[in-house]
């Protein structure tokens, strides 16, 4: 386990750090809402496909492992530049990047604020746009649908029920104001908007996606902007999790060297 100072008042991002040829570029995996990189991509970092590179599996201010500061304001923008902090402390550039849901927004503003440290990014199952706001949906929809004050007082215990067993599992270990407030500025999206982030940003990109999700808005833009979209079989929104096999083959494809 590694870390590093990110903000003025010391709080620390943590990671989880897989050695690897340091020819080749280092790979920086960021998990979703209420989630945490190594339980959620340690797997696939190691697996054959994918394996060989050094592999930093950041957790986000405010979850996992790393400090939970009341005091951050954790909108997306506070998420990238502390991930940026991070990875100027390990002396990363031009990585590849997975960001997984949330941390697939992460990413994407990461490279538009820090280019000189993403040279390629594939985004898994990161929605683009905002998300409808409305209690018992999951995810940011559901949480930011409290107000904080709400949340904080009760309304996580039934985000819990809500979540199961397997998602509260990490989520538990997020700070509430950390969990309420990702949510809500994800739920809210960005100025300019992340599709159109993405659709600007210079490097290669890639989204993969579940096969039996319906169409991805926008498809025949981002391919015509030069984003990699690819719909893997027999998954659910946690793709590297559901079909360890498929989502390690497309990633490595999607990565490859040119």
């Amino acid at each position: 386990m590694r870390d590093a100072q990110v903000t003025p008042e010391g709080a620390r991002i943590r990671w989880v750090e897989m050695p690897g040829d340091p020819r080749r570029a280092t790979r920086v995996y960021l998990h979703g809402l209420g989630a945490s990189a190594a339980p959620y991509f340690a797997a696939s970092a190691a697996h054959p496909a994918l394996a060989g590179h050094r592999s930093l599996l950041v957790d986000l201010l405010g979850f996992g492992i790393s400090d939970r500061p009341t005091g951050f304001a954790y909108t997306l923008e506070d998420h990238a530049d502390t991930v940026a902090a991070a990875l100027e402390t390990a002396e990363v550039r031009t990585a590849d990047v997975i960001g997984h849901s949330m941390g697939g927004a992460v990413a994407i503003v990461l490279a538009a604020r820090h280019p000189h440290l993403v040279g390629r990014l594939v985004l898994v199952d990161a929605a683009l746009d905002p998300v409808p706001i409305a209690h018992g949906l999951p995810g940011a929809s559901g949480i930011a649908a409290y107000t904080e004050e709400e949340f904080l007082v009760g309304g996580w215990r039934r985000v819990r029920e809500n979540a199961g067993p397997h998602w509260w599992s990490t989520m538990r270990l997020a700070g509430r104001e950390a969990l309420h407030r990702s949510a809500t500025h994800r739920a809210l999206g960005t100025e300019p908007a992340l599709r159109d982030t993405l659709l600007a940003l210079p490097i290669p990109r890639a989204c993969l996606r579940p096969e039996a999700d319906q169409p991805l808005p926008g498809a025949q833009e981002l391919a015509e902007a030069g984003v990699e979209v690819v719909s893997i079989p027999d998954c659910g929104h946690n793709i590297m999790l559901d079909n360890p096999e498929a989502f390690a083959r497309a990633t490595a494809h999607a990565l490859r060297e040119t």
